[in-house]
């Protein structure tokens, strides 16, 4: 057992595995649904792409696109939905998504095609054990102050 050796950090799979970027692109929302999980196939049946909020990140994403040069990478776009499923016609944007309290930037790949964009965009600070606060115990009354 090598202990040295750090674990890799836990991600999801990929969901379009075998599936080029450039099939992808081709695949109309039929085919698409196909290749996605439950929840998103169901979201796309009830018009996820229909509606108005949706409608228009696709439009700002698509022009920040064809505002960039073919070397250059677009224009963040910010937002809200953090609930939007990530389909391919936004691979290659950046989004910021928006988390409580600022946006946090997320550049699209190929293989987030089908997850939300909430999911690269963490809602708290993570916690980190082993330092005692102020009042924690009687014996945090010794941790001088700097």
């Amino acid at each position: 057992s090598s202990s040295a050796q750090p674990r890799a950090p836990h991600r999801q799979p990929s969901l379009c595995v075998g599936v080029s970027t450039s099939q992808m692109l081709d695949l109309s929302t039929e085919q698409l649904m196909d290749i996605l999980h439950a929840r998103a196939r169901r979201r796309f049946s009830r018009g996820l792409l229909l509606k108005r909020p949706v409608k228009q990140l696709k439009k700002k994403l698509l022009k920040a696109k064809k505002d960039c040069g073919p070397h250059d990478k677009p224009d963040v776009v910010k937002t809200h939905l953090r609930d939007m499923i990530i389909i391919p016609e936004m691979i290659g944007s950046i989004v910021g998504v928006h988390q409580g309290k600022v946006f946090t930037t997320v550049e699209i790949k190929a293989d987030m095609v089908g997850m939300y964009l909430g999911q690269f965009s963490i809602t708290y600070k993570p916690v980190r054990h082993g330092r005692p606060g102020i009042g924690a115990t009687s014996s945090s009354k010794f941790v001088p102050l700097k």
